[in-house]
């Protein structure tokens, strides 16, 4: 395999038998989710059964992302244990919910762990109860959402920024109102599908992020919402990415397991070394590790 070494810029790790609670994968499944029916990841996900998924990427570092945990602060203690333990993950963004009044208290113990990066709250908001995340349209726009975020970057925290593509517009101005935190796009930007006009609304707030020289963007989570998926249907996506904010802001990563729904590991870098194909060897370097080296300040 000639792919570059990888670090994977975002996954998840969970142990359903333990004392952290994940709603989405505790509760009964829901087959008319958008993401399609998830009985197949719903077992213990560790590091080892996250290497064996891995195979033959050459892997060299790894970003977990909060994995929708009720406790997000017993998350990342247990995945800071984790990360000691085992050296992976590399480091680890964790989750708070901004708009709640503890989120102070909660940014502050985050921040004090050695492997935390950074926190991600989800802000997808769709009218189709199958496809949104939160019932506030409007968090971003909230002030007591805000001044929490306003507390991200004097605590050296990024956020990890989940939204639809109608969504954008209003982030790249959260961007630019805050230009001392580091926000990185997750999933593409989340394009629900592939008809042009919703493309056309995707691209735009795609480019109107990337515009603030304080984002970066994860190419990843394609398969949740387009599915199946092949290289020729995401190339475009991956392109328009790339174009936008560039290879040393652009990172590619897994969203493992939750996309081992729809390939395996090794399918999926294939199909991100195939769309670069052509492209140099420092920018593919970027894609597959620098760029999440730098954005999450991974040594």
């Amino acid at each position: 395999m000639a792919l570059p070494p990888v670090v994977d810029a975002h996954h998840h790790l969970w142990d359903l038998h333990g004392a952290i609670r994940y709603p989405w994968l505790h509760d009964p499944v829901n087959p008319e989710r958008f993401t399609g029916d998830d009985s197949a990841i719903r077992t213990d996900y560790g590091v080892d059964e996250f290497l064996a998924d891995v195979g033959e990427v050459p892997l060299v570092g790894s970003v977990h992302i909060d994995a929708g945990a009720v406790q997000s602060v017993e998350e990342a203690e247990w995945l800071e244990g984790v990360h000691r333990e085992r050296g992976l993950p590399t480091v680890v963004v964790a989750s708070c919910d901004l708009a709640d009044p503890d989120a102070p208290a909660t940014l502050e113990r985050i921040a004090a762990l050695e492997s935390t990066r950074g926190i991600r709250h989800i802000l997808n908001w769709h009218e189709d109860p199958n496809w949104t995340y939160v019932t506030d349209p409007d968090l971003m726009h909230r002030p007591a959402w805000r001044s929490a975020f306003a507390r991200l970057a004097p605590l050296d925290l990024s956020f990890d920024l989940q939204v639809y593509p109608h969504q954008l517009l209003d982030a790249a101005r959260l961007a630019a109102d805050f230009p001392d935190t580091t926000i990185i796009l997750n999933h593409t930007g989340m394009p629900e599908n592939l008809e042009p006009d919703h493309l056309a609304i995707w691209e735009q707030g795609v480019r109107a992020l990337a515009a603030q020289p304080n984002t970066y963007a994860k190419v990843s989570g394609i398969g949740m919402t387009i599915h199946p998926w092949t290289v020729s249907t995401i190339k475009p996506l991956v392109e328009t990415v790339i174009a936008a904010f560039g290879p040393a802001r652009t990172a590619f990563a897994s969203n493992f397991p939750v996309d081992r729904l729809y390939s395996t590991y090794e399918e999926l870098y294939v199909a991100f070394d195939a769309c670069v194909a052509d492209y140099s060897p420092t920018e593919r370097e970027d894609l597959f590790a620098g760029t999440a080296r730098r954005a999450y300040r991974i040594a």
